[in-house]
């Protein structure tokens, strides 16, 4: 169906257009209007006739449809004058309906803010979705904010949302992709520079947006059209000349006619076949299905009844219309699963530009328009009782009588007001004069070389473009593009450019704040647990704590509360400066800035998920190990995390038994460094403060042993598998080992493991040299043999800077291995070539960089205690793997003269008994040195010369 057809079609059960009626003429008029132009009484002519058809059919209705468009202050007046003239006994408002017991607790805020509902578990919808989050923002220009005061604070006058509920709004959502933040479309103007308008407008977060009265075409075509005839940049800005100001003094049926009006224009040229059409119409079904069945239930007269919903849908053409239609009630689907928690989060001017693509400032010009119509009307505004940041009185009067609305036909008022020429507001130069003196201050205070001189410029600039568009006043979009014109230069100076200020001195982002009593269970405690600092965390402001642990113990509770939001909160609204929370360690003095007030949406959303602090990291702790991405390193994580910030055991236990399982399920052993890293934590941890290991801990040990032990050879093989995982691994077998053994294991699974590995790549060749000598396959003598052949192979000699970095990657799993490393790198660098040294630099520092941390101080230690200390020593220095000394040492005999081995095993005899023990060796101490007895120690020294070689080049 095409554009025009779909215009011209008229609505299942409806009569069709009749030529007489109140705006029989007006019909004449554009068919003949539609001939002339067109040439064709066609498409064009439907168009037309069918958009007067919609605004005769909205005002015949016996249930007053009230059409608004969101933010704007000329619904927000007429919807004052309505109610105090008609007091409604039963107000119909589109918002979902589940959204209804927060409007109570707004009288608890600072407006703007915004009705949030929010799901993070979900049930019947894709889990990629996750979370989802509506938000509904409320402010005081707007016209749902007016019917929500007037009901919620007049006595016998009851409010029904009737719009779907939140679980509908994502069941009617495309299942291709998730759902977009907003449906509206970005306008075209410059987005504000700077990061606190960013902050600002990120209020929503990416919650979709649900607003009354979305008023933009979805053509864009007309859209271009519009704007480039009304001579401006952008929609926001069109609205404002055209429909805003006409209408703001406009009595209610001219506001009605030309509401439904423009609501009827856009809806007919929107492109057929829309998606968002289906579901606007599925949603105006929806509407009349719920006001039938409440009408039916609550038995209350429709004349006495208000049905508030955006001008779209005031010009539907759906079947369901009106309370008179013949067709059935739409069927509505029932929720699904999902959990939807409730609250109210703070808003702003910008986050509501944001979400729902209006030009930026045009929520803060509309604010500063409704404080100024307000005024010059003499209107009392309603407002709750007891609102926060209210301008002005509670806006309440005493009850008056109701007003009857004769039921008399419909005046045609639509001829009037479009052939009517635009009103001429003169000039009004003090305001503008103010404005602009105002401008250069603020400029100035900000950075820029502002004066007089660009107030003026400024001044007559903002009356020029006005002219240009065909303006008798200038509007403060002509002043906004005139001080960027005048002031603005090459660079902004600060964090704010002209623009953010024009905005800042025409209403300025308004930001809200939920109250104390509207806050869920969670953010009140934090507060309250909060409250021994002596803050006022509700301020929007950043400000320090200071805690002394030591002479006030009693702030223990609020350092363990804030350490434990600084993991749940964005890293901006809990900062530590001063202190730290590890295994095993608490400090005594810890500075914070706390910022809660600045992310009260993120304390808000946390109070969702439970009622306490604790309970919200304990369930997201257990979530992070059971999700389907969830690793072993990820749970030792979790572990730790438990350990320093909750007291309970018994989660430990069973994180730790579900890191045991992630580990013996995992199939590669890319987190194998992190692995080894934490549990060598967790591992030091428990023996320092518990006598015995937990039992998860050993199960740990043995599963991972057993585990890398099986991935050894293939890990060795793989080119995707890094050298540093595979020295991680090998850390882990090699450090575990005695651990591991002592709880059952077997050695020789590590020694077939090591047999298996045969690696093609240089540096894992290094690294199953350096583990076959730690298993005493492989003597240093040899080691030391093997990579002398290297250098003198020239055909091998550009590959061995990377079997250095295995050696220097082999520090992980043997230490030991230090002065073997640097006596390899002396020598390489002693020994390589120019052309191969000096490329292979770069990524030794890489790589020493990336291992700084673990391995660079092995290597400095051990490089400290061999080379020599001062330049003079150098010229006459031998390195010790050149001298005598790197000869192998003389195996002690029984009753040879005792040297610093013996003199050292004979100095803690206790422990050389116990080692003898431990190996077999009897016999005991021998006398003096010329007694010719055997001794224990002698003995122990000839069985095992290996180590008496090692022990003697140690100590040179």
């Amino acid at each position: 169906m095409t554009t025009a057809d779909a215009g011209t079609a008229a609505p299942p059960g409806a009569a069709p257009p009749a030529t007489a009626g109140p705006f029989g003429a007006l019909r004449e008029q554009l068919t003949d209007a539609a001939a002339t132009f067109a040439g064709s009484a066609d498409a064009l002519a439907g168009i037309l006739a069918g958009i007067v058809d919609d605004v005769d059919r909205a005002l015949g209705e016996r249930l007053e449809i009230f059409p608004v468009c969101h933010h704007s202050p000329a619904s927000a007046l007429a919807m004052v004058r309505r109610l105090r003239h008609k007091q409604p006994k039963v107000i119909y408002l589109e918002l979902c309906e589940d959204l209804q017991p927060l409007l109570g607790e707004l009288r608890n805020c600072r407006l703007p803010v915004a009705v949030q509902a929010f799901a993070s578990e979900l049930d019947g919808f894709p889990a990629e979705w996750g979370p989802l989050s509506v938000v509904a923002p409320v402010t005081e220009a707007s016209a749902e904010y007016q019917a929500i005061a007037y009901a919620l604070e007049t006595p016998g006058v009851e409010l029904v949302l009737v719009d779907r509920s939140t679980d509908h709004v994502f069941q009617w959502s495309p299942r291709g992709d998730a759902p977009a933040a907003t449906d509206a479309p970005a306008d075209t103007a410059p987005q504000t520079a700077g990061g606190e308008a960013g902050e600002q407008s990120a209020l929503h977060g990416d919650a979709v947006g649900v607003e009354i009265g979305d008023l933009r075409p979805r053509f864009a075509e007309l859209e271009a059209y519009l704007l480039h005839h009304g001579k401006v940049r952008h929609w926001s800005e069109w609205w404002d000349q055209y429909v805003e100001r006409p209408l703001a003094d406009a009595d209610h049926d001219t506001y009605r006619q030309v509401m439904v009006l423009i609501g009827s224009l856009f809806r007919r040229l929107r492109p057929a076949g829309s998606d968002r059409t289906d579901r606007d119409e599925d949603r105006e079904r929806y509407m009349w299905t719920r006001m039938r069945e409440h009408l039916a239930a609550s038995g209350a007269d429709p004349a006495d009844c208000l049905y508030v919903c955006g001008a779209f849908h005031a010009a539907s053409r759906v079947e369901q219309f009106g309370l008179d239609s013949p067709a059935p009630d739409f069927a509505i689907t029932p929720r699904t699963g999902t959990r939807w928690r409730y609250g109210l989060i703070p808003s702003s001017h910008s986050a509501i530009e944001a979400q729902f693509g209006l030009a930026p400032g045009s929520v803060s010009i509309a604010a500063a328009n409704w404080t100024q119509a307000v005024g010059r009307s003499g209107l009392a505004p309603y407002r709750l009782d007891g609102q926060r940041g209210v301008r002005g009185g509670r806006g309440k009067r005493k009850a008056a009588p109701p007003v009857a609305t004769p039921a008399g036909p419909v005046a045609d008022r639509l001829t009037g007001f479009l052939a009517a020429p635009p009103a001429l507001d003169g000039l009004d130069e003090a305001e503008l004069r103010g404005w602009c003196v105002d401008i250069v201050r603020l400029a100035r205070r900000n950075g820029y070389l502002a004066s007089t001189a660009d107030a003026i410029a400024v001044f007559e600039t903002s009356i020029l473009l006005a002219g240009l568009r065909n303006r008798a006043r200038p509007t403060p979009y002509d002043f906004a593009d005139a001080a960027v014109t005048c002031i603005e230069k090459d660079v902004v100076p600060g964090r704010r450019d002209v623009r953010r200020l024009c905005e800042i001195l025409l209403g300025g982002d308004r930001i809200g704040q939920v109250g104390y009593d509207a806050l869920p269970p969670l953010a009140r405690d934090v507060l309250d647990r909060l409250q021994p600092l002596g803050l006022d965390l509700e301020k929007r402001t950043i400000q320090r704590a200071l805690l002394d642990l030591h002479a006030t113990p009693a702030l223990a509770g609020c350092s363990d509360l804030l350490w434990m939001l600084r993991h749940l909160l964005p890293a901006d609204a809990v900062r530590p400066i001063m202190g730290e929370r590890r295994l095993g360690h608490r400090s005594i003095q810890e500075s914070w800035d706390l910022a809660l007030g600045r992310h009260q949406r993120a304390l808000i959303e946390l109070g969702y998920e439970g009622v306490t602090v604790e309970q919200v990291l304990e369930q997201r702790l257990r979530r992070s190990v059971r999700g389907p991405d969830a690793t072993a390193a990820g749970a030792l994580a979790a572990v730790e995390d438990a350990i320093r910030l909750l007291d309970s055991p018994r989660l430990v236990d069973e994180l730790g038994a579900r890191a045991v399982e992630l580990l013996s399920t995992e199939r590669t052993v890319d987190d194998a460094p992190d692995v080894l890293r934490r549990i060598r934590r967790l591992l030091a941890h428990y023996r320092a403060t518990a006598p015995t290991l937990p039992a998860w801990c050993e199960a740990f040990v043995t599963t991972g042993y057993a585990h890398y032990c099986t991935l050894l050879p293939t890990a060795f093989v793989e080119e995707e598998t890094g050298v540093r995982q595979v020295g991680a691994m090998l850390g882990f077998l090699f450090s575990m080992e005695s651990l591991a053994l002592s709880l059952g294991c077997d050695r020789s699974q590590l020694e077939l493991a090591v047999a298996q590995s045969h690696p093609e790549s240089p540096a894992k060749v290094a690294l199953l040299w350096a583990a076959r000598h730690q298993l005493g396959v492989l003597p240093l003598a040899e080691l030391r043999q093997r990579c002398a052949d290297l250098l003198g192979n020239p055909l091998v000699v550009p590959a061995f800077p990377r079997y250095l970095s295995g050696f220097v990657h082999a520090l992980e799993p043997v230490p030991g291995l230090a002065p073997f490393v640097v006596e390899t790198m002396s020598t390489a660098f002693a020994r390589l070539p120019d052309p191969v040294l000096l490329p292979w630099l770069p990524t030794l520092i890489t790589t020493l960089r990336e291992h700084g941390p673990e391995l660079v101080p092995l290597l400095v230690r051990e490089a400290a205690r061999t080379f020599p200390g001062t330049l003079p020593e150098l010229d006459a220095w031998v390195p010790p793997w050149m001298g005598p000394a790197a000869g192998p040492a003389p195996v002690a005999r029984p009753g040879a003269p005792t040297g610093q081995v013996h003199g050292l095993l004979a100095a803690h005899p206790v422990a050389v008994d116990a080692v003898a023990g431990l190996l077999g060796c009897e016999g005991g101490w021998s006398e003096p040195v010329d007694a010719p007895a055997e001794s224990a120690a002698a003995t122990l020294l000839l069985a095992h010369p290996d180590t008496v070689e090692a022990v003697s080049v140690l100590l040179g």
